[in-house]
């Protein structure tokens, strides 16, 4: 495994920020490996899988596209980087365990109240949900969720990037399971 060069990274990102496309690229990507590498041994600890640490990853890379002015140029970037990771990291654990303890049916399906309302009378039509949406929010997850393309595809319909498509998608996604949890209590 090559030896991560600090300092190119850090030149990569000044000459992002004075304009380059290629150069912002290269940073992002060598940030997105660098992250990845030093998140998978604390989400290992943490208890968090694969695809925990991938959202972690991005949300991170999120944070750092839209704080990537606040950076000082003449200090390192990865400390930076590391430091907005760890915040992801921490999000994530409190979101986990404001969850709580997740438990198959199966194990308890013996002590549960036998007059519960039917699933068939407690689902949402769909049309329902997606009329709360936004039209671009609709538009994503139609595409992804509805008509099971890709993101990229769906980035390349809706001529999008693909972070923008991801992130119209968690917004969109937030949104429902708010006015779903709004409908469930009422």
């Amino acid at each position: 495994m090559a030896r991560l060069d600090e300092d190119a990274l850090a030149d990569n990102m000044r000459r992002a920020l004075a304009g380059s496309a290629p150069h912002y690229d290269r940073a992002l990507r060598t940030l997105a490996q660098e992250l990845r590498r030093g998140l998978a041994a604390a989400g290992a600890r943490s208890g968090l899988d694969a695809a925990a640490i991938e959202d972690i990853v991005q949300d991170t890379l999120l944070a750092i596209h839209l704080k990537r002015q606040t950076w000082d140029p003449t200090r390192p970037l990865l400390p930076w980087a590391r430091a907005i990771a760890d915040h992801k990291r921490l999000d994530a654990l409190r979101r986990r365990r404001r969850r709580g303890v997740e438990v198959e049916v199966d194990t308890v399906a013996d002590v549960l109240p036998q007059d519960v309302v039917p699933m068939e009378d407690r689902l949402v039509p769909i049309e329902r949900g997606l009329a709360l949406l936004s039209p671009r929010q609709r538009q994503v997850v139609e595409a992804l969720a509805v008509d099971g393309t890709s993101v990229r595809e769906t980035a390349a319909q809706l001529r999008m990037t693909e972070n923008g498509v991801r992130v119209t998608l968690h917004r969109a996604l937030a949104a429902l399971e708010t006015k779903f949890a709004q409908w469930a209590r009422a």
